[in-house]
């Protein structure tokens, strides 16, 4: 058998698969606690991803009846962004871990954007603007200088849990990029920015190389209780990995991740060349060509916002009776729309943090009307986003996962605005990652099972156009001058 393991924003997900069909033999989810304040932190105990880890798979050995002599292979996929100052020796944390999503480094990420122009950036890494991991660096340099002097390594997740499996410093390409080192025109590390920055070049961790594994060390099978010398494969992005799992729907899907952050991925074309500000682009990971990972600038963030202040403050009462909501009717009140961008800077004064909105908000808006609006908007925004690459014949499907790919009422919208591009959902959404990371070792085992999604008979139209050239025309007049929001844009 295979072990699958995925550590998201908030819990750690592992799998064990069947070595010869890739059948689902145990899964279970650990939860990842987050340290959060008013001032953007987001935070968590790095230590806490090895017991979460250790947990996990005691969990999947006892399900197994104890088989881990069988164990053929462990994948890791993890998510990017994040950053923690270890011992390059011994990978002891000199840090908490700092997730993608804290926003205290966004003072000095100005400084750098304003330091250097988009088209500095553009040609080495494809995208307008410095990773935020550079950003994150001289904010945390300027909060502990002397961590600075010592032998440490800046790393994310991935490499953190991979090198306690391997004893090998890994990263991806997509959490380089992040951090703000990747060279994506000629797939490699860069010293650039760094030099730049008066950063250390020797900062960030080697770059996995293809679908390379590194045997479990005796120390790291002691203490999962397996044996030595398995195969380690890793660490993958996790947006990497989930694409992994899905290339058996169609030749060209669209993969749309509806989790902490809401992301779109697809390869591009050869005949095709493409840009946006926001994207990462790495060397795909099913053979030649270029993935593209797209975050939009919204994400479950904020719908776990809305939930929680128009629905009910309990989550999951909140999910009831969204439900609900949504069942009475799906679309806001006429004239009422909402922006998404809870979690970026406020486009009137980027030195505040929050850049959501509403608009016509009238004496008779109700709070179940202001969650409709969210929920509406964050559909339009990847229609927005995403909209050439589905018209120009750049993708063949679009395939829903993540969190709330669940609801039935969302995904029945983005096949309505999506129509008439083939629409699936991915049924064991929680194991897209655990199936993803396991390609190296057998693709079979990697697809993850998916159903169709079909347009709601009830949903109006000619209402929902009328919203959505609505929010269109809002969001052109309050963002449309925000480099960092232009939707990806397509040429043959």
């Amino acid at each position: 058998m295979y072990l699958g393991i995925d550590i998201g924003s908030t819990s750690l997900k592992a799998a064990a698969f069947d070595a010869r069909r890739g059948r689902l033999l145990a899964q279970t989810e650990q939860h990842l606690p987050l340290d959060v304040d008013e001032t953007g932190k987001r935070e968590q105990d790095p230590a806490a991803l090895i017991r979460a880890l250790c947990a996990a798979t005691g969990s999947l050995r006892r399900q197994v009846n104890g088989h881990r002599r069988h164990v053929r292979g462990i994948g890791l996929a993890t998510q990017g962004g994040s950053t923690i100052l270890v011992n390059r020796e011994t990978g002891a944390p000199a840090t908490r871990m700092i997730l993608w999503n804290d926003t205290r480094a966004f003072g000095h990420f100005h400084k750098i954007t304003a330091k250097f122009p988009s088209r500095w950036w553009r040609a080495f890494s494809l995208r307008d603007e410095p990773g935020m991991g550079l950003a994150r660096a001289q904010w945390m340099r300027e909060k502990w200088p002397r961590l600075f002097k010592g032998n440490l390594l800046c790393v994310g997740a991935g490499e953190h849990v991979y090198f306690a499996l391997t004893g090998q410093w890994r990263q991806d390409a997509c959490h380089a990029l992040q951090s703000g080192c990747y060279d994506a025109v000629r797939n490699r590390l860069t010293t650039r920015p760094l030099a730049e920055l008066g950063l250390p070049t020797d900062f960030f961790a080697p770059l996995r190389q293809g679908h390379e594994t590194h045997p479990l060390t005796q120390e790291a099978a002691a203490l999962l209780r397996l044996p030595t010398g398995i195969p380690v494969a890793g660490p993958y992005n996790d947006h990497e990995a989930g694409y992994l799992s899905v290339l058996h729907v169609s030749r060209r899907p669209l993969e749309c991740s509806l989790g902490t952050a809401w992301v779109g991925n697809f390869v591009l074309p050869p005949a095709f060349r493409g840009s946006a500000p926001f994207q990462l682009c790495i060397t795909a990971p099913n053979g030649s060509g270029r993935q593209v990972i797209m975050p939009l600038l919204t994400g479950n963030v904020t719908l776990d916002w809305a939930l929680a202040t128009f629905v009910h403050a309990d989550h999951e009462t909140a999910l009831t009776q969204a439900a609900e909501i949504l069942v009475e009717r799906l679309l806001p009140p006429s004239g009422l729309v909402a922006l998404p961008w809870l979690n970026r800077p406020n486009t009137l004064r980027p030195a505040h943090t929050g850049s959501a909105a509403f608009f016509g908000i009238g004496p008779s808006t109700t709070r179940a009307d202001f969650f409709r609006a969210v929920v509406a908007a964050m559909t339009f925004e990847f229609a927005r986003v995403f909209n050439h690459v589905a018209k120009c014949g750049a993708v063949d499907s679009l395939v829903l996962c993540g969190g709330t790919a669940k609801n039935a009422h969302i995904r029945s919208l983005f096949a309505a605005l999506l129509a008439p591009l083939p629409v699936h959902r991915v049924i064991e959404t929680k194991l897209m990652g655990t199936r993803g990371c396991l390609h190296a070792f057998a693709p079979r085992i990697s697809r993850a099972p998916t159903a169709p999604v079909r347009c709601n008979a009830r949903l109006d139209q000619t209402a929902m156009a009328e919203a959505r050239s609505l929010y269109l025309k809002t969001f052109e007049r309050l963002y449309g001058h925000v480099p960092a929001g232009k939707p990806y844009t397509l040429r043959q």
